[in-house]
């Protein structure tokens, strides 16, 4: 990262180096003798946790508004939803059904990307395969760049190769990674997925419920695939959700119908500081 502030005091990045060239004795050996913030052990230690923490928030925040990005459009979706010419290769039928959904995030992203300038509405992916993927690869191909927030799994996952290199971030908190999705975001765009993409959504809607972030267009990809695995209308009737709760979001199937949502969505005047991470 440039930094362009002028100090009388000798940089980190200067004293990490001429730390490598010390002379090697007992005492430089010893793992006290390591810089604190050069110590890869020191900084996994479970006390070190607040910092890490900070760290995750502090790293994608300055890069980003380094990069120039203002706001963003979250697509959130199943990392094993199938491209439609890959649809033979799905573990189910169903996951083969849902192919399609690929597709649209896809020509979605490409169109909400070709009206954007390179710091507006950018899209914003968890970086993996499937529905990620596809967000990407529209934004891709449409000339412009990408977000992608990906994460340490216990099995190897590569960011998709459509992700913007210089915005491509790794995490180990999942909790901080769903903020960065969210900081930015100008609207919130959910395909079918499992229980990563029923997280990301349901806290984002909580958020929105709760007033703790603004409301922001918030579409649902397929109306069959969400009614049939959420009754929605049964929270409301219990109680354990109001009525208004169900116009916090909509149904819609197609590209298309998502800009026109986004389009027509009615403004909220709520601050803007109530985004998550901007207080």
């Amino acid at each position: 990262m440039k930094d362009d502030r002028h100090s009388p005091f000798r940089d980190a990045g200067t004293d990490r180096s001429t730390a490598r060239g010390v002379p090697d004795t007992p005492q430089t050996r010893s793992p006290s003798y390591r810089l604190a913030f050069a110590d890869d052990d020191f900084l996994c230690r479970e006390e070190l946790r607040p910092v890490r923490l900070q760290l995750e928030l502090l790293k994608p925040e300055l890069m980003q508004d380094e990069a120039g990005i203002r706001t963003t459009v979250v697509l959130f979706g199943g990392a094993r939803i199938p491209a439609p010419e890959h649809r033979d290769r799905a573990h189910t039928q169903t996951l083969g059904e849902l192919s399609h959904f690929y597709e649209e995030a896809r020509r979605f992203a490409q169109m909400m990307t070709e009206r954007g300038d390179g710091s507006e509405n950018v899209i914003a992916t968890g970086g993996g395969p499937g529905v990620m993927e596809a967000g990407n690869r529209g934004a891709h191909e449409a000339g412009g760049k990408s977000i992608g927030l990906n994460i340490v799994l216990p099995h190897e996952q590569a960011p998709n190769e459509y992700v913007t290199p210089d915005l491509c971030f790794n995490f180990h908190y999942f909790a901080i990674r769903k903020m960065h999705f969210l900081m930015r975001a100008e609207a919130i765009c959910v395909f079918p997925g499992g229980f990563g993409t029923l997280d990301e959504t349901f806290e984002a809607l909580t958020l929105i419920q709760t007033g703790r972030m603004r409301r922001v267009p918030f579409l649902l990809f397929g109306r069959a695939f969400w009614e049939k695995i959420i009754n929605w209308q049964a929270l409301a009737e219990a109680g354990t959700i109001s009525a208004q709760d169900l116009e916090l979001f909509r149904f819609v199937e197609t590209a298309e119908e998502a800009l026109e949502e986004i389009d027509n969505w009615p403004l909220d005047e709520s601050p803007r500081d109530r985004i998550p991470g901007r207080d």
